[in-house]
């Protein structure tokens, strides 16, 4: 079953500015991993110097496929989680607004992610090439199932 076109049109443009926010900020961390690695460090993260690069590279990778629109469910997946760890990690009590060091910002583009993860890439996509004709992942299908409960 296709989705209308404004639909799959809304997709591609969420796909497109969240990817390429994410594709930017992990190009951004990639050119000072160690630095990023000390932050986390003073955020309390374990094992930051293994967690910098991981969360540079999630952020460069999921970012590319967002963009073109490949593995979407798996690469939303992974920055949702990634936003939810950021906001634990370094806006908890610092309130709601970005500008405030809050977790707004960190908000919109986890729930971003997630739907993304959740409605997939829409027929603009790598993906609905990839998938034309072929039956989803069991995994996609349950994650969709449990969406529209």
């Amino acid at each position: 079953m296709h989705s209308a076109p404004r639909t799959d049109t809304g997709l591609l443009v969420l796909r497109a500015v969240i990817g390429v926010t994410f594709l930017l900020h992990g190009i951004d961390k990639a050119g000072d991993v160690n630095g990023v690695a000390q932050g986390f460090d003073k955020m309390g993260i374990p094992a930051a110097d293994v967690m910098a690069p991981f969360v540079t590279y999630t952020e460069i990778i999921g970012g590319a496929l967002l963009v073109i629109g490949l593995l979407t469910p798996l690469a939303g997946l992974a920055l949702a989680i990634n936003m939810l760890v950021a906001g634990i990690a370094a806006h908890t009590g610092k309130g709601f607004f970005a500008q405030d060091g809050g977790y707004e910002y960190v908000l919109v583009l986890g729930i971003g992610c997630l739907v993304l993860a959740l409605a997939g890439a829409g027929r603009f996509s790598l993906d609905a090439l990839a998938l034309r004709g072929k039956q989803r992942p069991g995994w996609v299908r349950q994650m969709r199932t449990i969406a529209q409960q």
